[in-house]
Order: C-alpha cells, then structure tokens, then sequence
C-alpha cells in the first residue's frame, strides 16, 4: 500500500473516532428516541456548546476527505507518488488530528489555521500529480 493510502485509511480511523465522540454525547443529550427516530422534527432542545462543536467537526471532516481522497486517487492511479505527495498526506493526517482538539477547545483561530494546512496539502498533493 502506498504512504498515501495508508493516510487515507489512517484518516477513515479518525473520522471513526470523531464520529463516537459526536455520537455519544448527541445520544446522552437528545435522547435515544429522538436520535434512532426519523428526525422529522428539530430537536427536543438545542446540543451543548462542545457536542455541537463535534458534530460541525464531523461534517467539516466528511467534506475535508473529498478532497483528500480526490487527491490520494489522483496520485496513486496516476502513478504520481513522490516525496512531496508523501509529506503531503501525512501532513493532512497530522492537521486532522489536530483539528479535533482545536474544534473541541475552541481555538481560534488556530482552528482555521489546522484546517488552512490540510486544505492546502490537499491541492499541493493534485498539483503535484498534474506536473
């Protein structure tokens, strides 16, 4: 297996860890009933504060591995990997990890700062399997 497909499966880990740490407390807080239910209607009453944070932190990493995977499939079909394309997944890991305790904590704006990182070694990764 390539470095950077083993980030990328490294980073389906991850989401799975975000996602229990979301889930849990979502199903303390709303209630088994509302969340196994069909969530026709809002919520009986609003997330905490850092429950809600998970939740936004899942979604953002859901659409963070978009890109990521785009990338890790061009690089890898393509027969691009390099030094750069390495560095540059493990570089995504590394600011997904991150990112889960800056959402949690509330770090701003290094939050956005973790995110810059991941975001950009994404596009470094497809740029660099284009040249």
């Amino acid at each position: 297996m390539t470095p950077e497909l083993t980030a990328l499966a490294l980073s389906g880990l991850v989401q799975a860890v975000l996602f229990v740490l979301f889930a849990g407390p979502a199903n303390r807080e709303l209630g088994v009933k509302y969340t196994t239910g069909p969530r026709d209607a809002p919520p009986p009453r609003p997330l905490s504060p850092r429950t809600a944070r998970m939740q936004r932190a899942l979604n953002n990493t859901f659409e963070a591995l978009i890109l990521f995977t785009l990338a890790v499939v061009v690089v890898t079909l393509g027969g691009q990997s390099s030094p750069v394309t390495v560095a540059c997944a493990w570089l995504f890991l590394a600011a997904r990890v991150l990112y889960i305790p800056a959402y949690w904590f509330g770090w701003s704006p290094g939050r956005s700062a973790i995110w810059g990182v991941g975001y950009l070694a994404c596009l470094i990764m497809t740029v660099a399997a284009l040249i």
